[in-house]
């Protein structure tokens, strides 16, 4: 069963779309936030980043970045720049990028769902960024931008997104990047029961992206509820937004890896090491096109990398992904990368970056990088069903989310 209800959305008018709609908070940092949202009052970004509109060395978790960041959304509302809809309802958030479409439902999401883990992680989050969200929570009293979650696809509720789509939309963008993002109200009741009751038969939602803000967002429901001695079950605190994407429609990227040294070897003596697990083959294609293969620019060539047969466990959900054998039959037996999240001579590319990224950096003084096999939603969900969870810097999606397109302020609970 998984919880998908309608809401009181804040959306820009169509004549501010463009303006509003920001890159995640997460995938920029605050120069590259400050340099976007430059000269643009609108840009989301004075939100999820407000650590933008103040002095450069004020520290981003400063209480002034949190308030100046609850002053901007109070003003963009003020303003008449995000208007609310006057009833609850759901919403249609269609991304198109080159020939790939994809089209997902807005709505909340239940935090009780998440902690009883029928909404599913695969990925670890960091505390001091679960700390930092969840204030921003707290004090914007607001998802102010969406978690990204998948669940496997369901005909029916696709043929009704389909069909909702024929209609005008409320919000239609092309963003710098070329990226079409596009946004459908649905405020039929029967339609919007129909939709609640299909995702009553839906066993699990899984985060795609947004680990950190599905945290933040539980964390905060969980202080709330202690806060509150006769709840009714409904708070709006017991609930937060997300898009939900059908798994067949979701594209994730390869995540390529960058290396700073041969950690002392030879180019000849780790190429020898190498082959002790792989097949070693110079290749002039770039990327590899089938699992358990990897790409190896190296020395200004690239090679074409084959794990040999059962140098890894292939029916392991986590150690027969791509990333894990790399990571334990290279970076670690012969890199001395024991620990990718800490150690400093690892770098990850991710794959919208493409290859020439990889050829630059060992052009700047990297000595290897590694181009990987992407990661499938099937063995994301696979690890995420086993309560697993998967290697650091396993899955890129792309297209992005968009900051702004779609708010959801907290609606005043009685105590």
């Amino acid at each position: 069963m998984s919880q998908l209800l309608p809401f009181k959305a804040f959306r820009p008018k169509q004549v501010h779309a463009q303006k509003v709609a920001s890159v995640p908070y997460d995938v920029v940092n605050t120069e590259e936030a400050r340099r976007l949202a430059e000269g643009n009052e609108f840009s989301f970004l004075h939100v999820g980043r407000p650590e933008i509109d103040l002095p450069a060395d004020v520290d981003i978790h400063d209480p002034r970045v949190y308030a100046k960041g609850v002053e901007n959304l109070h003003r963009l509302i003020t303003d008449g720049v995000l208007i609310q809809d006057a009833r609850p309802c759901l919403y249609v958030y269609q991304q198109r990028m080159g020939d790939h479409v994809q089209a997902g439902l807005v709505g909340l999401c239940s935090v009780k769902e998440y902690e009883q883990g029928l909404i599913k992680k695969h990925e670890h989050t960091r505390r001091d960024k679960e700390d930092d969200r969840t204030r921003h929570v707290s004090e914007q009293h607001a998802n102010s931008e969406p978690v990204f979650l998948a669940y496997r696809a369901v005909p029916y509720i696709d043929h009704i997104v389909d069909d909702t789509r024929k209609r005008p939309p409320a919000v239609d963008v092309v963003t710098e990047d070329g990226i079409g993002h596009t946004v459908w109200v649905i405020q039929d009741e029967r339609t919007i029961l129909e939709l609640v009751t299909l995702f009553n038969g839906v066993p699990a939602l899984y985060v795609a992206d947004g680990h950190h803000r599905t945290a933040a967002a539980a964390r905060y429901g969980l202080a709330q509820r202690e806060a509150n001695p006769k709840p009714w079950g409904g708070e709006s605190y017991e609930s937060f937004m997300a898009v939900v994407f059908p798994h067949d429609q979701l594209r994730i990227m390869d995540y390529n890896r960058v290396v700073k040294d041969l950690n002392g070897l030879t180019k000849e003596a780790f190429l020898a090491k190498v082959g002790e697990r792989f097949e070693v083959l110079p290749s002039e294609s770039r990327s590899p096109r089938i699992p358990a293969t990897f790409g190896m620019y190296l020395d200004g060539a690239w090679h074409t990398l084959k794990a040999k047969p059962g140098s890894y466990p292939a029916n392991d959900p986590v150690r027969g992904l791509d990333v894990s054998i790399l990571q334990e039959n290279l970076l670690a037996p012969v890199l001395g990368i024991q620990d990718p999240r800490t150690d400093t001579r690892i770098d990850f590319v991710g794959g919208i970056r493409g290859m020439d990224e990889l050829e630059r950096r060992v052009k700047q003084g990297w000595a290897v990088a590694f181009s990987l096999y992407p990661t499938s939603l099937d063995q994301l969900m696979s690890v995420a069903d086993a309560g697993q969870i998967m290697p650091p810097k396993s899955t890129w999606f792309e297209p992005k989310l968009r900051s702004g397109l779609i708010v959801r302020m907290y609606e005043p609970d009685a105590h």
